[in-house]
């Protein structure tokens, strides 16, 4: 584990008065063997100065083994602490689960605080199980809150169709209290999200029911009709209602130029996505603006109102979903999902200070077969270094015959090898496409091609060749190390 220093929330008070109670009151299950309370007392101890001195690592591990060894969750606890001061969130939410694991069933603050961990990862899958266990354990006062918890930190996500899907799992599990209006929208949003539009469009029906003049829930029930194309004149007669109480709403004009666009209305529907996309740039409107321009043969418009789009987010799913139906030109939406990229690698690192200065270069090959990525990194004299497998689920790392696994893929080439390289949806870079999860920009030449893609904190420069092949990429970000400069060059790119 790295060297970090210590931040401020965490007292020293507080690290010795848990090192007193820790371990000279064991719990009766965890009581260790004579002679080793003493000697448990001086590692906590040594670990406190230790902590003191900067030596954060050597603390949190020390915590780690003697909760394990101890089964005492109060040490795990004090782990993720440490963990969490010193800014490492993957050792926090390590110490986390042990807390949790360790803490008796009836005390859930443990597992509180792992549900928290996992969502600020954007791991809300893994949230899912802990949650429902937790929303069993809990009054129905008690449910409310952890919901509304967790719908506020859904704003935090970077994939919100995940964190959707997820909330909707959880929150379907107990029954939501009727008259939290606001919880019961989001519950709704989080059903069309996981495709249970029957319950999306009752749940929206019961605010509308306690609240006739909701212009969220007029408007999400009346787009949602107009999209599926069904029952139009109710649609446009909820979204029209939702209109007049929210006239300067960007994304209820969207919703009334699109429920306008499938009356047929095309000429009154591009005024109203026009206007909407006028009063506030995103990506839905852009979409939606774009298929009006589409349908009206007017399809230079149609694809420079896209590429606008792709600015802003291209992985928009309203967007993407359109431009896979529609297919202009220059989509590479119907490309397989299979490549070969050789090439070589410069690594330049400028940190805060000329001690933080580091570079490197070599080789690598990059084998992508289907939803597997394998990543192949070589010295400068082509000698292996490292070989990493990356699903959507999972990232391995072989190197030196042993294997290492973790979720992330960029996290585990960076603690492992110290390379700042982005593995994860490294394929899709290559292709000029985002990698899925996160919002992205994108833009384009005048014959289509991808010229810069802003995502995750990268910025991604392509040159391409004349048979449209991509020749070089220049990735750069800043980071609390610094700025990093990542060249790649293509001995074959993708054949």
């Amino acid at each position: 584990m790295c060297k970090f220093p210590l931040k401020p929330i965490l007292r020293a008070l507080l690290a010795l008065s848990l090192a007193g109670s820790a371990l000279l009151t064991f719990p009766a299950h965890a009581q260790p063997a004579t002679g080793q309370s003493g000697e448990a007392v001086f590692e906590i101890l040594a670990s406190e100065i230790a902590l003191q001195r900067g030596e954060a690592g050597l603390a949190y591990n020390t915590y780690m083994e003697m909760a394990r060894q101890y089964k005492d969750p109060r040490l795990a606890q004090r782990a993720m602490e440490i963990a969490i001061a010193g800014g490492a969130p993957d050792l926090a939410l390590q110490a986390a689960k042990v807390w949790d694991e360790l803490s008796p069933p009836n005390q859930t603050k443990a597992k509180e605080v792992l549900i928290t961990l996992l969502a600020l990862s954007n791991r809300w899958n893994d949230a899912v199980k802990p949650s429902i266990a937790l929303l069993h354990q809990q009054t129905p006062a008690q449910q409310e809150n952890t919901l509304l918890q967790l719908q506020a930190l859904l704003a935090k996500a970077k994939d919100e169709n995940e964190a959707m899907r997820a909330f909707y799992e959880i929150a379907a599990t107990v029954k939501l209290p009727s008259k939290n209006l606001g919880l019961l929208y989001t519950y709704a949003m989080s059903a069309e999200k996981a495709g249970h539009l029957d319950v999306m469009e009752k749940t929206l029906r019961d605010i509308l029911r306690q609240n006739p003049n909701d212009a969220n829930s007029l408007n999400a029930l009346g787009y949602s009709l107009a999209d599926r194309n069904v029952k139009l004149p109710e649609a446009f007669s909820l979204i029209s209602k939702a209109h007049q109480l929210s006239p300067k709403d960007s994304f209820i004009l969207d919703s009334l130029g699109w429920v306008n666009f499938r009356l047929g209305k095309n000429a009154l529907a591009l005024e109203q996505l026009q206007q909407a996309f006028a009063m506030k740039p995103e990506a839905d409107i852009a979409a939606h603006t774009g298929e009006v321009l589409w349908s009206m043969n007017r399809r230079p418009e149609a694809e420079e109102m896209w590429r606008q789009g792709q600015k802003l987010d291209a992985n928009n799913p309203t967007l993407k979903e359109t431009l896979q139906r529609l297919k202009p030109d220059w989509s590479s939406s119907d490309q397989t999902a299979n490549g070969v990229w050789d090439g070589r690698f410069a690594v330049k690192v400028t940190g805060i200070t000329d001690s933080q200065n580091q570079g490197g270069s070599g080789g690598f090959s990059l084998t992508q077969e289907s939803l597997k990525d394998t990543l192949e990194i070589r010295n400068p004299m082509g000698g292996s270094i490292a070989k990493i497998i990356i699903t959507p689920g999972e990232a391995t790392l072989e190197r030196d015959g042993q294997v290492v696994t973790a979720v992330d893929a960029d996290t585990l080439v960076q603690n492992t090898l110290g390379l700042p390289l982005p593995a994860r949806g490294l394929s899709n870079w290559l292709r000029g496409e985002t990698r899925p999860g996160s919002e992205a920009s994108v833009e384009r030449n005048a014959k289509g091609q991808v010229t810069k893609i802003s995502q995750d904190g990268w910025n991604l420069i392509y040159v391409w060749n004349n048979a449209n092949r991509l020749d070089k990429l220049t990735m750069t970000r800043s980071s609390n190390i610094g700025s990093i400069d990542i060249r790649l060059v293509f001995d074959h790119p993708n054949n």
